[in-house]
């Protein structure tokens, strides 16, 4: 008669078992560090302005109280008009563009955009011609 100790012997399936839970939680390991990157690159390049018209210099960002509100606060140093308006990526809820804003050299604007309530929030924030 054999008695029960909580151990078995390891079996060929056994070890093969283990390989696959490695794998596996190897694939989910390398799955999950995907979206946290690109989610970390999102908010940063939030802070950052995108590739600004040429003859603009522009500061972007969030509204101090109101994470779903962003805006393009930008000055023509050009020698010609020109218009942009700002552009949010807003996560869940879909893109929203800002009231266009034309300006004459040495003039500024600002540009507002507002994501709706329901999505993310503000994941980039763009410069549009």
């Amino acid at each position: 008669m054999k008695l029960f100790t909580g151990k078995r012997p390891i079996t060929g399936s056994d070890r093969f078992r283990s390989v696959r839970r490695a794998v596996a939680a190897a694939s989910m390991a390398a799955a999950l560090a995907v979206p946290v990157t690109a989610s970390t690159a999102s908010t940063a390049s939030a802070a950052a302005p995108a590739a600004i018209p040429p003859g603009l210099s522009c500061d972007t960002g969030k509204h101090a109280i109101d994470d779903y509100t962003g805006f393009a606060l930008c000055r023509n140093n050009g020698s010609r008009t020109q218009t942009f308006w700002v552009h949010l990526v807003c996560g869940w809820s879909p893109d929203v563009d800002g009231e266009h804003v034309t300006l004459r050299p040495g003039e500024s604007g600002q540009s507002t955009a507002h994501c709706a309530g329901l999505g993310t929030g503000i994941g980039e924030i763009h410069v549009r011609p």
